[in-house]
């Protein structure tokens, strides 16, 4: 079962198109959460359409057709899990694959049904839907919540991988969150697009504002990657 880290060029290469048609990737300086200056910028707020959004699940679903990942049911983390998970799992189901979906509230509802869970019962191989894993501190709720409730945290679908060094108390260490969620915690994790296919999407583009980009991201790469 490919799944690890096998991105295929041409859904990753339109989905860098795309997300820069979009306005969702974009190039400048941007300093990120962990303090550091990045020359490039994946806000996926700005996937804020219905068109966007729709086509954006349509590539989530292509790389988990794609790579064979079986799992029982979609969770999506608040906030905004919520959107990509409930959009993957429409996607899906028009495809045939109608699977059982669940998200998480931030704060328990004391009324009504309560609780912080809504959405079908968490049971099965539970797969976790976000935009990106900078820390991993929503996947690890998610695993929390999903293993309270007596269910299997399986894999995360994630649209962009940055594959840079995490921290940890302000220090840089040597894996990214997604190496960490994968060799640590044991989950599988499906990304539409890596940092490296956003690398040949620049060397590959004849176009010369986006070409003079790629040796500032190449830079950022040396210097954070993991």
């Amino acid at each position: 079962m490919a799944v690890d880290g096998q991105t295929s060029s041409a859904v990753a290469q339109d989905f860098v198109q795309f997300a820069l048609d979009a306005g969702v990737l974009r190039f400048g300086e941007f300093k990120t959460k962990a303090g550091r200056m990045s020359p490039y910028f994946f806000n996926s707020g700005l996937f804020d359409d219905g068109a966007k959004i729709a086509r954006l699940a349509g590539f989530y679903a292509d790389r988990l057709v794609e790579s064979g990942l079986e799992f029982d049911m979609i969770f999506g983390p608040a906030y905004k899990g919520i959107p990509l998970g409930a959009t993957v799992a429409a996607e899906l189901a028009r495809r045939g694959r109608n699977y059982p979906f669940a998200y998480n509230r931030k704060e328990a509802k004391a009324h009504g049904e309560g609780g912080n869970l809504v959405g079908a019962p968490l049971k099965g191989r539970v797969l976790i839907v976000d935009d990106v894993m900078s820390a991993g501190t929503a996947v690890r709720e998610s695993i929390a919540a999903i293993q309270a409730a007596g269910a299997t945290p399986h894999a995360v679908a994630i649209a962009l991988d940055r594959q840079e060094k995490a921290t940890e108390n302000g220090v840089d260490v040597d894996h990214s969150a997604v190496q960490y969620v994968r060799n640590q915690l044991g989950l599988a994790v499906v990304p539409i697009a890596t940092l490296d296919d956003l690398l040949s999407y620049l060397s590959g583009n004849a176009a010369a504002d986006l070409g003079a980009h790629r040796e500032r991201v190449l830079a950022y790469r040396t210097r954070y990657g993991a």
